[in-house]
């Protein structure tokens, strides 16, 4: 049953009522935060269950978390793991379709599913597979599918050739695309990814259902390269919430952030190499396969693990920069965006989405991460030009609601775009 509520007079003048959704079912790979876009579906969670819209999370975890923003959420968990703690094959084969999830969405769907009901698909590459897109076929017009990163059309997610440290101008699942050996393991894991990716197109097409959100307007060319149709793509930004309500006095502090995930394509290894030669002090904080490594290799490098956003004003309150080093085309970084609203200049990878818009405000610094010595230099300016960090701090501080949408306001666009799609469906 559709609730409707709100109203808008189009063009003509006329008055037509607005649906809202009886029920958000949000879809993703994990229910506890190991990056921005799982904080960015809890984040909606529970701002739908204030605007009073109920939520299920369905989660391809085991769903035993302490994640606060689902105290009133339906959790429902296939209770899997990440492929990569899984022993080949069953790797390999749950990361190509994972029967467990189809048959758990599928189930949830045929027992509760109703017109009214909108659904969400955040993650699905760690956990869920292609499978889950087979599941949501039948509601097809009331799905929106997040894109956080390009794994929707691109095989190693970033439209980057990891090989040759360059962004790539294929078209993804051309010929070219599949020769290139451009994923930052090896050919072989690129042959398996584009055999998921090839699943994925057959189980579920795009182009003719589900409507796309791109958290920045630089991916749409991209993901329309892939074979999404423009009139299926829109942009959302994802919501800032400052770590500091006032600004940080960045140019008193010493110590540069890293806070994301320890793997490889986010390039903390890069920073800490750079940052032992600018002789900075990090602060890392998140989780990954690379942290007992880099621990090992950096022992005066404070490693905090994975904080929740209320630990984030201590932590952040002494720091000089958010370093944000991505080796790849990162499309948003909520981090950056947290970081640039708290009054934190930003050292930013040159290949990100958003390098340029911080350069241009002065609010950050754009660097090649792969150029350590570039890298380097970038850190040992901030860390020694107090003026320049103020200056920076000031107008990070000054132009960060230019970048993003505050949660109130995003949670308003989202529920438009949740309306949007309902009165489509209806309209078939």
């Amino acid at each position: 049953m559709l609730q409707v509520v709100d109203h808008f007079r189009p063009a003509s003048g006329s008055l037509k009522a607005r649906p809202v959704p009886d029920r958000v079912v949000i879809i993703n790979d994990v229910s506890q935060v190991r990056g921005g876009a799982t904080n960015v579906a809890l984040h909606s969670a529970e701002l739908l269950d204030g605007s009073g819209i109920p939520v299920t999370y369905f989660t391809g975890d085991d769903g035993l978390h302490s994640e606060p923003r689902l105290r009133n959420a339906d959790v429902v968990a296939v209770g899997g793991e990440h492929i990569l703690r899984k022993a080949l094959p069953r790797a390999a084969l749950d990361g190509l379709y994972n029967v467990s999830a189809e048959q758990k969405m599928a189930a949830w769907i045929a027992t509760n599913d109703t017109l009214g009901t909108i659904y969400h698909l955040h993650g699905w590459s760690k956990v869920l597979s292609p499978s889950v897109f087979h599941a949501l076929r039948p509601v097809a017009k009331r799905l929106i599918v997040n894109a956080h990163d390009f794994f929707l059309v691109c095989p190693n997610g970033g439209y980057f050739n990891f090989r040759n440290e360059s962004p790539c101008a294929l078209r993804p699942m051309s010929a070219s695309c599949l020769l290139s050996s451009c994923d930052r393991r090896n050919y072989t894991h690129k042959l398996w990814r584009s055999v998921r990716q090839e699943i994925r197109r057959a189980v579920f097409d795009l182009a003719s259902g589900a409507k796309v959100l791109a958290v920045h307007e630089g991916m749409l060319p991209h993901l329309e390269r892939g074979g999404i149709p423009r009139a299926k793509l829109a942009t959302l930004r994802n919501p800032v919430t400052p770590w500091h309500p006032r600004r940080i006095e960045a140019e008193r502090n010493k110590v540069f952030l890293f806070v994301g995930r320890l793997e490889e394509d986010k390039g903390v290894d890069l920073l800490l190499a750079a940052a032992r030669d600018a002789n900075v002090p990090v602060r890392v904080i998140g989780s990954g396969p690379l942290e007992g490594k880099l621990a090992g290799i950096y022992p005066d490098v404070e490693f905090t693990g994975w904080k929740s956003a209320n630990d984030m004003h201590a932590l952040a309150r002494d720091a000089r920069a958010l370093v944000m080093p991505s080796r790849y085309r990162e499309p948003f970084g909520l981090v950056a965006f947290e970081a640039l609203a708290s009054g934190l200049p930003v050292v930013v990878s040159s290949f990100a989405m958003i390098a340029d818009e911080l350069s241009e405000v002065g609010a950050g610094i754009s660097c090649d991460p792969y150029d350590r010595g570039a890298f380097s230099k970038a850190l040992s300016i901030l860390a020694s030009n107090d003026e320049l960090t103020a200056s920076m701090s000031g107008l990070a501080y000054a132009n960060a609601a230019r970048f993003s949408l505050s949660p109130s306001e995003w949670a308003q666009r989202l529920v438009s775009h949740y309306s949007d799609a309902l009165q489509e469906a209806a309209a078939r």
